[in-house]
């Protein structure tokens, strides 16, 4: 595309949304939704058009002489010579494989957090000491197999450290030449917080509205920076062994509720499922209280709103798509808060509330 095909190009887009707004002026006001599908039509044809132009085959030296006159091709006016579009989107070259590890990783930190590798650590201290009556169960032969694939798998201190590299949680020392991502949590609140805001407005705006097609008061494009500038941050920190780290653990945080929920084990406690003996193991032999139902939902929840941002949704445009796209991780985002808000570490909201000298310790804890 040359410089005056450009020129020619977004005059004529211009003019043809301004006479399109010109002839539907009256339905525009009795449907206010049709301007927003008259914006994806106009933006969809300006898109496919510089895609065209992005494509399209450029001369060896890339148009330098035609601009400067050298040689045959050598351009008369300004207007001749070839105009790039630009290069590819940022937002459009995230891996979507990346963004997938770091919401299993965020789904494995919760579990780590509740205690689940501790138990089962302390059981089988328990049981190479002869102190708990395990013997020939299923979940004392899970318990052998267990400590036996221990030297083929990643440490815990290699999980530690891949929680601080990549979410910024803990206080563990990252490894050598590794880089903290400290902004992830208060980007991670503050998308959360983007999104439940979002619905709420909807909510209310859907009550007092005088047509139901009217927009509601919800501001898409909040939502969509405050996912894009996550979504940023998590390309960025992803890289490394992240992936593989999270199947392996995956695969181990499965094997290790096979144990809690063997019968036998569960005997010990007299607990109907694994979850009570996570519970009943960490309040006997660590003395912890710990908050297993708030950290679990963190743990779905919250891998299912990274889940959603490694999908390329936040990228749409159209309020109507990105709404209905959008809705996908309404309750997921108020539940993450709400359970959040429990454990002192994060806000619904924009109030900016004055944390207590304790709250900030359980954040850096984090």
């Amino acid at each position: 595309m040359t410089t005056e095909d450009n020129r020619e190009f977004y005059d004529k887009l211009g003019a043809f949304h301004e006479q399109l707004v010109d002839n539907l002026a009256s339905e525009l006001i009795e449907n206010p939704r049709l301007a927003d599908a008259i914006t994806e039509q106009i933006e969809t044809i300006q898109s496919d058009t510089e895609a065209d132009a992005l494509n399209a085959s450029a001369p060896p030296d890339g148009g330098l002489a035609e601009l400067i006159g050298i040689g045959p091709q050598a351009a008369s006016k300004i207007g001749s010579t070839r105009l790039p579009q630009g290069v590819e989107n940022y937002d459009e070259a995230v891996s979507s494989e990346r963004i997938l590890a770091v919401a299993d990783l965020y789904y494995l930190y919760q579990h780590e957090k509740i205690g689940v590798f501790r138990v089962v650590r302390k059981l089988q201290e328990l049981f190479r000491a002869g102190a708990i009556r395990l013997s020939s169960g299923d979940g004392a032969y899970r318990l052998y197999q267990y400590d036996r694939r221990r030297v083929l798998r990643y440490t815990q201190k290699d999980r530690l450290q891949a929680y601080r590299r990549v979410l910024g949680y803990g206080t563990i020392a990252p490894m050598s030449a590794a880089k903290v991502n400290k902004q992830f949590h208060g980007l991670f609140v503050q998308f959360t917080n983007s999104v439940g805001q979002f619905w709420r407005d909807k909510r209310i705006s859907d009550v007092i509205r005088d047509k139901a097609q009217d927009p509601s008061f919800g501001s898409v494009a909040t939502v969509r920076r405050a996912g894009l500038d996550l979504r940023s941050n998590l390309k960025s920190a992803s890289y490394g062994h992240v992936n593989v780290l999270r199947i392996e653990v995956l695969q181990l945080l499965d094997e290790t509720f096979k144990i809690l929920n063997a019968d036998d084990v569960k005997n010990l406690f007299g607990s109907d499922n694994a979850w009570d003996v996570v519970e009943e193991v960490m309040r006997r032999y660590f003395k912890e209280d710990i908050n297993a139902s708030q950290r679990h939902r963190m743990a779905v929840t919250g891998r299912n709103i990274l889940r959603w941002l490694a999908i390329k949704h936040v990228l749409k445009t159209s309020q109507t798509k990105f709404e209905t796209l959008l809705q996908k991780i309404a309750n997921d985002s108020e539940e993450w808060l709400t359970s959040a808000e429990t454990l002192g570490i994060a806000y619904r909201g924009n109030r900016k509330r004055v944390r207590s000298s304790r709250a900030r310790k359980i954040i850096a804890a984090e």
